[in-house]
């Protein structure tokens, strides 16, 4: 802001010392000394204090305070639904506090109403090597282009959830970040980047908004707090900080004899939890890490593990033992671990570790767990309580939930393929489901609770014809997407791609299969087992075979699911998509990118992976 001595009544003096004056107000300060210059038109004037203590007389008007929006958007872009599920919490508890809430996905907000919004919360998630989710690809391409407009008047703040152990940790909310700042917008709190275990600092974070929103900090400290920690329905006391112990009802290993996989057909009872879910929803289990493992990691520290440590704010105790086993991760490396060991222990060679460079760093993480960087570092006679305060909490393992709530009134059932392999001369473990594989049995029962996935679910319009892509466990979801349409009596086609290794052994739910394309209830399977042949073809071959027929499904509306392996299934599906859309519709590739984005956009072209 200039003022220009040709257009002011002021003399060239007054004109300089007001030119360096206003640049250095801010918002407040000017609306202040709006009000001060009213007031002293009345004939009140200005008390003789510092600049910090000056004050208008009492007999002065008062100064107008500033006007605060009560409009505030909300947009959330998730992959697995944490990110959508906290902005809904969020939205209640901002309508309750007299906020008119504009709660969207990014995938359905129109980029052109943004140059409108007062006050803008984004809540997303990043995922895969620091993408944004599928439904949030569109509007960040958007921000990042250069048709986004200038957002001087714009109010932000960002709450990022991603992983530590991966390596673009929370990277989607950090450039969300970056880019709205580069458009001139003005943060009304700092960015919060949150772990797997997010409670405490989305609600730390979501107190600070409501603060910078204009509410009472008090009143926002609680408003957060119940946000946060309600239960993820409205009708159970069950949640992701609350979770129900579900009994196991069937366990049960899939594979045909002579198989060298192992997948567990899991089946829970939900009873007495009033937890509801629909197909496409996961499950959330908190696992317990192996023994032998917790084990080796007390044996290698030199721990007794009997002793007791404190493993919360509530000064809550438990034995090392039973703390490694069912309140820390201990089988998989971050960077921030790393690094705070290697301050912590001063050892030469962790530092050395730290401080070698980025691609080696990565590549330590990625191969090894926490017993390794013990034994390879001999980080031995570290107090243990001064250790665990380093590890963070055990997340919660999701799985696609394999069941139709209509067909499976009160139950969940879940396909979990164990995990395991060799890797220095040790057995390794997946964390959750060796647990499930080696020692859990009927009777027993799981910390479980439902996470809602709005981002993947089967089309209102049940006539409307679906295609499903999951090879391996990838086709738990489809289970349930199919048992649903039975009980439904839905009439609209289905298609299911499938594959495996071998026919004989790996052929998850045969028979369900055979018998729901016998009473036509699935319409279509293609099946590909890549070890049965000697070249190896995989479910994005049998897209491709079927070509003609697959494109003429998609221009009849069909939506297209996609389930399973992210690192490459999920790239070579998507790959096989374009492909058939360009041989088939003639389009560029260019053209069937933006056909597959477009389908994202619309619903149509819905994604599962992990």
């Amino acid at each position: 802001m200039v003022l220009h001595v040709t257009n002011s009544p002021f003399n060239e003096e007054q004109v300089e010392l007001l030119n360096r004056l206003m640049p250095t107000l801010n918002d407040i300060q000017r609306i202040w000394l709006t009000g001060y210059l009213s007031a002293s038109a009345a004939g009140v004037t200005l008390t003789n204090a510092s600049a910090a203590e000056s004050v208008l007389p009492v007999s002065a008007p008062a100064v107008p305070a500033p006007v605060l929006s009560k409009e505030v958007t909300v947009l959330y872009g998730s992959q697995t639904g944490n990110s959508s599920n906290l902005a809904k919490k969020l939205t209640a508890q901002l309508q309750n506090e007299g906020f008119e809430v504009t709660l969207t996905s990014m995938g359905d907000f129109k980029s052109n109403a943004l140059k409108k919004v007062q006050n803008l919360l984004i809540l997303v998630s990043t995922h895969g090597e620091g993408e944004p989710p599928d439904h949030a690809i569109a509007f960040y391409e958007f921000l990042h282009s250069k048709r986004a407009p200038k957002l001087e008047e714009l109010r932000y703040s960002v709450l990022a959830l991603g992983d530590t152990s991966y390596e673009f940790f929370c990277q989607t909310g950090k450039d969300f970040d970056k880019r709205l700042e580069e458009l001139g917008a003005k943060r009304l709190a700092d960015r919060a980047d949150c772990d797997v275990d997010f409670d405490e600092p989305a609600a730390e974070w979501m107190k600070q908004v409501l603060t910078a929103l204009g509410e009472n900090p008090a009143a926002a400290a609680n408003a957060a707090a119940e946000a946060v920690s309600s239960s993820d329905t409205a009708v159970s006391e069950y949640s992701r900080s609350n979770p129900f112990h579900a009994e196991v009802l069937e366990n049960l290993n899939l594979n045909g004899r002579g198989s060298d996989r192992e997948t567990r057909h899991v089946e829970l009872s939900l009873e007495g939890s009033n937890l509801t879910y629909e197909p496409g929803d996961s499950l959330g289990i908190y696992p317990e890490n192996h023994p032998r493992l917790v084990e080796e990691l007390i044996e290698a520290f030199g721990w007794n593990g009997e002793e007791l440590v404190t493993v919360n704010k509530d000064g809550q105790k438990q034995t090392i033992r039973e703390a490694l086993t069912r309140q820390y991760e201990i089988t998989i490396l971050t960077k921030p671990l790393v690094e705070q060991l290697a301050q912590l222990t001063g050892n030469a060679g962790l530092q050395e570790l730290v401080g070698a460079g980025h691609d080696q760093l990565r590549a330590y993480l990625q191969g090894h767990d926490l017993l390794d960087l013990v034994q390879d570092y001999s980080l031995i006679g570290i107090p243990a309580q001064e250790f665990i305060s380093k590890l963070r909490k055990i997340p919660a393992r999701l799985y696609s939930i394999a069941s139709s709530p209509l067909a499976f009134p009160e139950e969940v059932h879940l396909t979990v393929r164990a995990v395991r392999y060799d890797h220095k001369q040790r057995e390794r473990y997946g964390v959750c489901s060796v647990q499930l594989a080696e020692r859990v049995s009927a009777g027993d029962k799981l910390p479980v609770f439902i996470q809602n996935n709005p981002s993947f679910k089967l089309p209102a319009d049940s006539s409307a014809k679906i295609i499903m892509i999951g090879p391996g466990t990838g086709v738990a979801p489809f289970r349930a997407f199919i048992g649903e349409r039975e009980e439904q009596g839905a009439s609209g086609e289905s298609w299911l791609f499938y594959g495996d290794q071998h026919f004989s052994t790996d052929f998850l739910y045969q028979t369900e299969w055979q018998r729901w394309l016998k009473d036509g209830v699935l319409t279509r399977m293609d099946v590909a087992f890549s070890r049965d042949t000697e070249e190896k073809i995989y479910v994005q071959h049998r897209m491709l075979e079927n070509s003609k027929d697959l494109y003429q499904w998609i221009q009849d509306g069909a939506y297209i699911y996609v389930c399973g392996d992210e690192s490459k299934m999920a790239h070579d599906v998507h790959a096989a998509l374009g492909t058939i859309l360009e041989q088939e519709g003639g389009m560029s590739p260019e053209q069937a990118s933006e056909y597959l984005t477009e389908l994202m956009q619309n619903k149509r072209y819905q994604r599962d992976v992990y």
